[in-house]
């Protein structure tokens, strides 16, 4: 367990050091921003999606804890290629596992699963989950502000 644990956290710095697709996209055609009150997260999501409901390209631009970003920048790696409603169903696994509501062993997420560590830590799934609920509204071309609240 404590190897889990290890790897958890070494993906999740790794992550936050060197965040992947963190820049605005000029390209965009839907964007959202989100966030999170308790702690003060903040992000802009940017989405280039195809006529066919693919996601070619995503990226972010915000600030926020460890979680939140690395939990953004690996959403932004595994959101590329996929359609809405696979992207969908990533959020509801993902949202699953981090909350503990079972199941989701994460087996399905990818690289995703390390972030499984965060239901040890109930204050942190809202940081983990902020970008997915971003996506979510930007997907659906809503232009409100996300909250986790």
């Amino acid at each position: 367990m404590d190897e889990l644990r290890d790897l958890y956290q070494e993906v999740i710095f790794d992550h936050n050091r060197q965040p992947r697709n963190f820049h605005k996209l000029p390209a965009a055609n839907r964007r959202a921003d989100g966030f999170n009150p308790l702690c003060g997260d903040q992000l802009t999501v940017y989405m280039k999606v195809n006529d066919a409901g693919v996601i070619e390209e995503v990226s972010f631009e915000g600030r926020g804890c460890a979680i939140s970003t690395a939990s953004a920048s690996i959403m932004t790696e595994t959101l590329r290629g996929k359609t809405g409603q696979e992207a969908q169903r990533l959020f509801d696994g993902f949202h699953r596992l981090v909350t503990g509501d079972g199941g989701s062993n994460g087996s399905e997420l990818g690289k995703l699963a390390v972030l499984g560590g965060v239901r040890d830590y109930p204050s942190r799934v809202k940081c983990a989950t902020l970008a997915w609920h971003t996506v979510q509204a930007a997907l659906r071309n809503e232009s409100s502000r996300v909250t986790t609240e």
